[in-house]
Order: C-alpha cells, then sequence, then structure tokens
C-alpha cells in the first residue's frame, strides 16, 4: 500500500466514528450538558463560531477547553474589558532595534479554540476587531493580513442577567456566530456527580485526542459531502421566507442565516454518524442557528426577553411550515 493511501486510510477511520468519540470525551467534563455538547461540537465541525448566553459558573470555559483538548488545538482565553484595544487582541508590530525592521508579535487571536470571555464588557472598537478574524480567518496589522491557524473557532460568552457597564453586540455581529446557545444548570442527577467528584484535578486533562489537526480538512470535506435532500433545502428556505414575512418580526433571517443552517444541518448529520440529512436536523437547529438572527417587533421584555420572544416566533413558523414527507 502506497504511504498517501495508507494516510488516507488512517484518516477515514479517524473521523469514521468521530461524532460519538467527540462527545464522549467532551461531556465526561461537562456532565449533564450533552445538548450544549453536542452543538458546540456541530458548530465545530461546520467551521462556525459560538455564542454562549448564561450564568456564571455553568461550564462555559470548560466547554471551550476540552473542545480544545479533543481537537488537539491550541486553547486560548481573551477577556473581554472596557479598557482592552484591538491590538491587545490581533497583535502588534514590534521594532527590533537589532535588526533595523519590525517584527508581528502575535495576540491572542491566534488559537485554535479562543474562548472571548464577557465579550460584551469590551467597546464597539474592540469587538469589531473580531470581526475580520471570525469571518476572513485572518487579521490585518499595519495594513498586511496575516491569516489565523486552523481549525479557529471563536466561542464568545456573555450573562444576559447583567447588562450594567456592557456594550450590546449588534447584529452584523451577532451574524457572524453560526449558533447562539444556552447551557443552563444540570440536572440535580448530574450536579450531585459534580460535586462528590473525590479528585480536584481538572477533568478536561482526562480528554483524549480524538481529532487531530491534521484531519481538519478531512473533517470538512466529509461534512460537505453530505447529502441534502432537494425537498429539506425547500424547506429550509420556506423558514427563512417566512420570517422575513412574519408580522412578529422588525428583521427576518438574512441569506447568511439559510446558508448558516444548510451548513450546520449538514454538520449535525455528521456528528450522528450519516452522510445524509433530516429534517429532524433541519428542527433542531433553527433556533440556535436563527434565533440571534431576527428581531422581534415587541423587543421583549426583561433580561433575555428578546431572546424569547425570538424563540417563540420561530416556533411558531416551525408549527406553520409543512413538513416535507
Amino acid at each position: 500500500m502506497m504511504k498517501s493511501e495508507r494516510a488516507q486510510l488512517e484518516t477515514r477511520e479517524i473521523i469514521g466514528n468521530l461524532g460519538y468519540r467527540m462527545v464522549r470525551g467532551v461531556e465526561s467534563a461537562l456532565l449533564g450538558q450533552r445538548r450544549a455538547v453536542e452543538l458546540a461540537i456541530c458548530c465545530f465541525f461546520a467551521g462556525g463560531h459560538l455564542l454562549i448566553e448564561d450564568v456564571p459558573g455553568v461550564g462555559k470555559t470548560t466547554l471551550a477547553k476540552a473542545l480544545a483538548r479533543a481537537c488537539g488545538g491550541e486553547f486560548r482565553r481573551i477577556q473581554f474589558t472596557s479598557d482592552l484595544l484591538p491590538a491587545d487582541i490581533t497583535g502588534v508590530s514590534v521594532w527590533d532595534a537589532k535588526a533595523g525592521d519590525f517584527w508581528f508579535k502575535k495576540g491572542p487571536l491566534f488559537g485554535n479554540i479562543v474562548l472571548a470571555d464577557e465579550i460584551n464588557r469590551s467597546t464597539p472598537k474592540t469587538q469589531s476587531a473580531l470581526l475580520e478574524a471570525m469571518s476572513e480567518k485572518s487579521v490585518s496589522v499595519d495594513g498586511s493580513p496575516t491569516k489565523l491557524p486552523e481549525p479557529f473557532m471563536v466561542i464568545a460568552t456573555q450573562n444576559e442577567q447583567e447588562r450594567h457597564g456592557t456594550y450590546p453586540l449588534p447584529e452584523s455581529q451577532l451574524d457572524r456566530f453560526l449558533m447562539r446557545i444556552s447551557m443552563g444548570y444540570p440536572t440535580p442527577e448530574a450536579e450531585r456527580m459534580v460535586v462528590s467528584r473525590k479528585s480536584m484535578a481538572d477533568p478536561v486533562n482526562d480528554i483524549e485526542l480524538v481529532a487531530p489537526p491534521e484531519t481538519h480538512e478531512a473533517i470538512t470535506a466529509a461534512v460537505d459531502a453530505v447529502y441534502v435532500d432537494p425537498e429539506i433545502l425547500d424547506y429550509i428556505m420556506e423558514i427563512v421566507n417566512r420570517s422575513r414575512g412574519s408580522d412578529l418580526l422588525t428583521l427576518g433571517v438574512g441569506p447568511r442565516g439559510g446558508m448558516a443552517l444548510h451548513r450546520a444541518a449538514r454538520a449535525l448529520a455528521f456528528l450522528r454518524e450519516r452522510d445524509f440529512c433530516l429534517v429532524d436536523d433541519v428542527r433542531e437547529l433553527v433556533i440556535p442557528v436563527l434565533a440571534h438572527r431576527i428581531i422581534p417587533a415587541n423587543g421583549g421584555f426583561g433580561p433575555g426577553g428578546s431572546r424569547r420572544s425570538a424563540e417563540r416566533v420561530l416556533s411558531e413558523i416551525l408549527s406553520e411550515v409543512e413538513i416535507p414527507i
């Protein structure tokens, strides 16, 4: 067997049941958070970015670290504050007197899994520094673009209960996130297991490497190869079009939202070890993929009110759109 053929065979074996092994590994550090784990891994497989809105202490940082561990990527954490500058995250050119030239000192964005903690505590100028990185997977310093490593995923967090001293993310930046999720508290049984753990060691350290960086291209190709029936594609487009014509919304789903739902549905099918997409894949992802891309007409009331209103409208649209047989 040729060396290249052997390498291709080994890659196929690695990604054969990758979804199951990734979920099992990451979930071992986040007991009782199966749905959040699956959606985060789905987002990773789709090559997208994730926004987590939740209260402190439910495992947002652990999720990011566990995902980085499972994919063999470099984990970077950025604590967003009001005095954080764009150069603090992208990097800066530094003058080297001995060499007589500038050299680029990379910022913390140059990681594989980047946790943007409390992203809404930073100013819009710094928030916007993420836009190019998230959409182009590169940063520009002194007019020169520099590519970010592959894979590259931003996991941003914000506390929806605490708004004092924060800067709400604009729609243009929200649209850059493939999904927005809320982890919630674990089940009582799972929380009991976490509290009663005898070892104080970080459970992330026990997670095995499942998807090394060299398999990233093969994963992307496998997701691209997932078959989506034309009727399912029509179903996605009907959901998108219904949102644009709804009297309950002042802003419907844009074209990027339809593409995101299509991509995420294929990634979820791959995670569940299928090479074809089901209607259930689409229905399961409508709220996490589309809810942050729409604006309810009533605006919602109280912390998280707008999010809950958006989710209710999407649920109504799902109940009205005919499911293809």
